[in-house]
């Protein structure tokens, strides 16, 4: 059997776009040869690979299966036959997808975005939103970068320090916090609070921290994401610890107001993570230059001038040492 690496590609794109129209814009031919791709496609394989339900078309679960392993085999093909390609950023045609946490994406989304257009027009981002439970995505190859608070402890999957951010207290304008003096830890357990978790915990490391001073607190909701934790606020005496430097744009605009979390706290690490089979894929690497630019400059040129506090690590240009236990952060982390 004489095999054509062609459908390969074509089989990487198709189950990329989900679409025939999608694959060939991907790959720069005519929607037709791309039909005739993947007509030789589903002759060489038996399956059909893309099914018709409605007007969207759906991947089968054969080609589900070997999405990951076909991604696998055509970066290790590219490598073979490519592996010292320079990479031109102006025809380069690509698109990155990313799951970064909701405050990043508001915070250096914008930047990252417009240093991508400003070098490779080609190019495009897709910010996916978080999940509720851990998922193997970025392991697969299906996410190209995370952003976040969690530090990866899978061998394969490479972790940078980026930066840090120190966490803070919102509520609404004439709350009566906002008119004490010292404002102590004692205080902030007898308030109410919702705390930010994409998992719905109702407890997280503030209260590890109460806890070792002998107190607790009242949690009366959870929300998924920071924007909307923020809303519980507006008009009630709810309090909500969330971090300064991805919150200040959005604590103006609704009107709220920060105050110091009267604890003693670790700052919160930022974390940018990808898997090592794209350690030497030069577009990547350049893509992960930018991100950590965005991450760590935008955010911190973005705080000085609102007196947050968010700073670039000396660890950003080093790939931390994987294996090490997690530690439970409630920064950015949404639990």
């Amino acid at each position: 059997m004489q095999l054509d690496l062609n459908l390969l590609t074509a089989l990487d794109a198709l189950l990329e776009e989900g679409s025939v129209a999608g694959a060939a814009a991907r790959l720069h031919v005519t929607a037709p040869a791309m039909s005739r791709s993947l007509g030789r496609i589903r002759r060489t394989t038996g399956d059909q690979i893309l099914v018709r339900t409605g007007r969207t078309m759906t991947p089968t679960p054969y080609a589900i299966a070997v999405r990951e392993q076909v991604h696998e085999l055509l970066h290790q093909v590219q490598g073979v036959l490519a592996p010292s390609r320079e990479l031109d950023l102006a025809t380069l045609e690509r698109t990155f997808t990313l799951r970064w946490h909701d405050s990043l994406v508001a915070l250096s989304g914008p930047a990252l975005l417009a240093a991508v257009r400003g070098q490779a027009p080609g190019v495009r981002l897709r910010f996916i939103a978080e999940s509720s439970i851990d998922t193997p995505e970025l392991r697969r190859g299906e996410v190209d970068l995370e952003a976040n608070a969690n530090r990866p402890s899978a061998p394969d999957i490479r972790a940078e320090n980026v930066g840090e951010t120190r966490l803070v207290i919102v509520v609404r304008q004439g709350h009566p916090l906002t008119r004490v003096r010292t404002f102590t830890a004692k205080q902030y357990a007898a308030a109410e609070h919702v705390t930010v978790s994409r998992r719905g915990n109702l407890s997280n490391a503030l209260d590890d921290a109460l806890a070792r001073l002998g107190l607790t607190r009242r949690v009366v909701a959870t929300a998924p994401t920071e924007a909307a934790a923020l809303e519980f606020a507006r008009g009630s005496d709810l309090l909500i610890s969330v971090p300064e430097a991805t919150t200040r744009s959005a604590v103006a605009d609704l009107g709220l107001v920060v105050l110091p979390l009267p604890l003693e706290l670790p700052l919160a690490p930022i974390y940018l993570s990808w898997h090592q089979r794209y350690d030497t894929d030069h577009a990547h690497a350049w893509l992960r230059g930018l991100a950590r630019t965005a991450l760590a400059m935008c955010g911190a040129s973005r705080c000085h001038s609102t007196n947050a506090t968010i700073r670039m690590t000396p660890a950003a240009r080093k790939p931390h040492a994987m294996g090490e236990p997690q530690e439970r952060d409630s920064a950015l982390e949404n639990p």
